[in-house]
C-alpha cells in the first residue's frame, strides 16, 4: 500500500518519519531502505552537526520523495516528532510510520506495517520488540517497569509495548491530540503518545518486530536524566487515569459483551 490508496472510504498515504541527531552513519541506508518499500520519507533535523546536516542535505536533494524538516537548534526527540507529524500532515500524508534513524529498527517488517495499517486506518500500529542479545540488560528491565504503569494508565493490556519507536501514527486523532495539548519533548515521547491517543479513543493493534542495539550505535538515551523524566511522566499519567476511569472502564466492559456476543 503506497499513498494514494482508498481503503474502506478512507484516504489512506503512509509516508515514513525519522526523526535525527547525528546519525549521519546509519540515516542513508535507512531511507533507501524505506523508499525501496515505496514510502515517502519526512526527516526530522533536531539540531544535527555540520557532517550530518551535508548527509540530509543531499538525500533530500538526490532521492525522490524525501523531504527534510530542519530545527534551529536540538530541542529533544519528543519535539522533533511532534513537527514531523504536523508537517507530514501538512504535506497531505493520513499516516506516519515513526522509525528510528540508528538501525535498530527492521525496514524489511514495513509492508507488514503498511498493510495492518491500510486493513485499520483508524488505529495506531504499535512495534512489539523482539530482541536478540545486543539489547542491554538494563534497558531490558526498566521496559517492564513501564509496561506495568501503562497498564495502569490504561485500565487495560491492549498496549503490549509503549516505548518502541517503530510505530505506525493515523495522523487526524495524532495532530488533534497534539493540537490539544503538546506531547512531551523527549524521551517520555513515546509512551505518553501511546497512553494519550489510547485515552482519546484510538484502537492499538501490536505487531511484532526484530530491534537490534548496533555495535557501537549511537544513542541518546541519558540514564539519570532520562528515567526522572519517565517517572514524572507516570506520575502525571497515573494522575490523569484517575477521572478518565469510569470511562476506561465502561469501554473494556462494552468491548468484553461485544466479544461474548460475537
Amino acid at each position: 500500500m503506497t499513498a494514494g490508496t482508498v481503503t474502506a472510504g478512507i484516504s489512506f498515504a503512509p509516508c515514513a518519519l525519522i526523526p535525527i541527531y547525528n546519525h549521519k552513519d546509519t540515516i542513508v541506508e535507512g531511507v533507501h531502505g524505506l523508499r525501496a518499500h515505496g514510502l515517502p520519507v519526512v526527516i526530522v533535523d533536531d539540531g544535527s552537526n555540520a557532517a550530518t546536516r551535508d548527509v540530509l542535505d543531499a538525500l533530500a536533494r538526490d532521492v525522490p520523495q524525501v523531504h527534510l524538516l530542519r530545527l534551529p537548534h536540538n530541542q529533544g526527540k519528543g519535539r522533533a516528532l511532534s513537527a514531523g507529524l504536523l508537517a507530514a500532515r501538512e504535506l497531505g500524508f493520513s499516516h506516519a510510520l515513526q522509525i528510528d534513524a540508528d538501525g535498530q529498527h527492521d525496514v524489511n517488517d514495513v509492508p507488514r506495517f503498511i498493510a495492518e495499517s491500510a486493513t485499520h486506518p483508524d488505529a495506531l500500529i504499535c512495534g512489539r520488540p523482539i530482541y536478540d542479545d545486543s539489547v542491554p540488560r538494563g534497558r531490558l528491565y526498566g521496559r517492564y517497569i513501564t509496561h506495568f504503569f501503562v497498564w495502569l494508565e490504561t485500565l487495560s493490556l491492549d498496549i503490549q509495548d509503549s516505548m518502541c519507536g517503530f510505530r505506525l501514527y493515523p495522523l487526524a486523532p495524532t495532530c488533534a491530540e497534539l493540537a490539544r495539548k503538546p506531547f512531551p519533548a523527549r524521551m517520555d515521547f513515546d509512551t505518553e503518545a501511546a497512553v494519550r491517543l489510547f485515552w482519546r479513543g484510538v484502537p492499538v493493534r501490536n505487531l511484532a518486530t526484530r530491534v537490534i542495539y548496533p555495535e557501537n550505535g549511537l544513542s541518546h538515551f541519558r540514564m539519570w536524566r532520562d528515567n526522572v523524566r519517565i517517572s514524572a511522566m507516570h506520575t502525571r499519567l497515573l494522575l490523569g487515569m484517575l477521572p478518565r476511569a469510569p470511562r476506561l472502564l465502561r469501554r473494556r466492559w462494552r468491548r468484553s459483551e461485544a466479544a461474548c456476543a460475537g
